[in-house]
């Protein structure tokens, strides 16, 4: 009877809900999802970072959106933001384009795609979103669009590279250097995703860049720091993962998310151990120079910190040090960033500047994991608080 009902459950777990359903179930009461919405996102479904002149809204920022609003059972929102997507960063079609990552002010009173560029994070967020959409909602229709987009990535943003395999380029131009060499972005790897782009795709990459993504790390962190860039390129008469020569041994506001993904990965994911251990660095220094506040930046070479690092790296760290089982490290990095979010949304404050952009986007996923709002299973298919709330709903 048991087995019975643990095979019901997991049957269960795996069948979409129907769109009535999900509608039923109604959005999620996420209360930092709405001052996001509030604040960063415009009526148009445009998410705007105003920290810098040109007021610009990345295609990173646009996916992440579609992601919380997926979390917060918010279609109407979901289809808005994937809609201001299509129509700005991918010239009305994102069948035959990858989107655009950068669009803002021109500095002559128009507004405009401002680096035709790819950037592949966003693109892996904008498929990962719309195949769980039409997963979780029922909608055929958004996993379309989900093949379509994930068709060009494996065109246009996939490397095979001699002595490993495939992996994510961080975007579709610019990457690949003379003398065979390649430039990543560890950050833009989350192994969960990965795992729902095998099942979701037929090409043989996605199924192996999960063992290739932890090599990278265990190669390119020495001391056990995630860096913001590395090379891979000839090393020693092999292929190695070394310093960016441009960027040189930094690890900070790119990196750091990278913790963040290793700490929401499964317990039961095979390489997630192996994970945790490869970024062990963090969770060292931390421990050793008693600091509460992570670093800013560090050397990835010579384990050197540098700075604070504002609260969203906190927030970042959370679901990082919840997986080592370090229950005094998540609590602090939890009231900083508790304290910090009530300060940032605080009315006199905003009426002056916007919160800021990225330490509220690492906040809605480092809290909102650690919350419940959401986890990944051992397949990287998502499951959301709202869709536990369904479950009644979705037997009668």
């Amino acid at each position: 009877m048991m087995l019975r009902r643990a095979c019901s459950a997991a049957l269960l777990a795996l069948t979409p809900l129907s769109a009535a359903v999900a509608a039923a179930c109604g959005p999620v009461d996420w209360p930092l999802w709405a001052q996001f919405k509030t604040h960063f996102i415009q009526d148009s479904g445009r998410v705007l970072d105003a920290s810098t002149p040109q007021q610009h809204t990345s295609s990173e920022g646009q996916s992440y959106g579609m992601f919380f609003a997926l979390l917060a059972n918010d279609r109407p929102m979901f289809d808005k933001l994937w809609a201001w997507s299509v129509d700005n960063l991918g010239g009305g079609d994102l069948s035959k384009r990858l989107p655009a990552w950068i669009w803002g002010s021109d500095g002559k009173g128009g507004w405009t795609v401002l680096d035709a560029n790819s950037a592949s994070d966003a693109d892996v967020w904008f498929v990962y979103a719309l195949l769980e959409a039409g997963r979780l909602w029922g909608d055929d229709a958004y996993i379309q669009r989900a093949q379509a987009l994930l068709a060009l990535i494996e065109a246009q943003e996939v490397a095979d590279l001699p002595d490993l395999g495939p992996l994510l380029l961080p975007g579709r131009e610019s990457f690949v250097r003379p003398g065979n060499v390649w430039q990543f972005n560890a950050s833009y790897l989350p192994i969960p995703l990965l795992r729902r782009l095998a099942q979701a795709s037929s090409h043989p990459a996605w199924k192996a860049m999960p063992e290739t993504t932890l090599r990278f790390l265990q190669e390119a962190s020495p001391k056990g720091f995630a860096a913001d860039w590395n090379m891979y390129a000839p090393s020693k008469g092999a292929y190695a993962f070394v310093t960016d020569t441009l960027k040189g041994p930094v690890g900070s506001y790119d990196a750091i998310r990278t913790y963040m993904w290793a700490g929401m990965m499964p317990a039961g994911d095979p390489l997630a151990a192996k994970t945790l251990q490869a970024l062990g660095g963090m969770a060292a220094v931390m421990a050793e120079q008693q600091r509460v506040v992570p670093p800013e930046s560090v050397n990835t070479e010579t384990a050197a910190v540098k700075g604070e690092g504002p609260f969203g790296f906190s927030a970042a760290l959370v679901p990082y040090f919840s997986a080592l089982g370090q229950r005094d490290q998540t609590q602090w990095q939890t009231e900083r960033v508790n304290v910090a979010l009530r300060e940032a949304f605080q009315p006199l404050r905003t009426q002056q500047k916007q919160p800021p952009y990225y330490d509220v986007v690492l906040s809605l996923f480092g809290m909102g994991w650690a919350q419940g709002y959401y986890t990944f299973n051992e397949a990287g298919q998502l499951q959301t608080q709202w869709e536990k709330a369904c479950l009644p709903a979705r037997k009668n």
